[in-house]
């Protein structure tokens, strides 16, 4: 299977993405040269890591059954100081709501299961620094 993403200059140091036609910004910090208008390219690495493993638990929730009305997730990455500013750890936390009554053992193996089998960007990045995860209930 072949994918494809458009990246058009907008000047200075901004770039428009056309990812499945939806726009994507990018841009660096004021900082860095740019004006803050967009994303950054590497935090936007970790929003397809979230996304692509949401997708994954919230499908594998919903094949069990389970009742899951809020669901959320957060990356945290450390990066290296000199170039190239690579992440040198990933950590994901999956956060759920515990008044939902999910069974504990669904939802680990629900996040087991995205990390260890289904989730294409998770087994690009774990590749390249060690992977975390954990579950968070609020």
């Amino acid at each position: 299977m072949k994918s494809e993403v458009r990246t058009i200059w907008a000047g200075d140091m901004a770039f428009e993405a056309d990812v499945n036609g939806h726009a994507v910004r990018m841009d660096a910090s004021e900082a860095d040269g740019g004006a803050d208008s967009g994303a950054r390219p590497k935090p936007l690495l970790l929003a397809a890591l979230t996304g692509c493993s949401g997708m994954d638990v919230v499908s594998i929730l919903k094949k069990m059954r389970e009742p899951c009305s809020w669901f959320a997730m957060r990356a945290e990455a450390e990066s290296r100081e000199e170039h190239p500013k690579k992440y040198t750890s990933i950590k994901l936390v999956y956060q759920f709501k515990a008044s939902d009554g999910l069974n504990p053992d669904n939802v680990r193996k629900a996040c087991s299961l995205s990390q260890e089998k289904y989730c294409g960007v998770s087994a690009m990045l774990k590749d390249t620094a060690p992977l975390a995860w954990e579950i968070e209930y609020i």
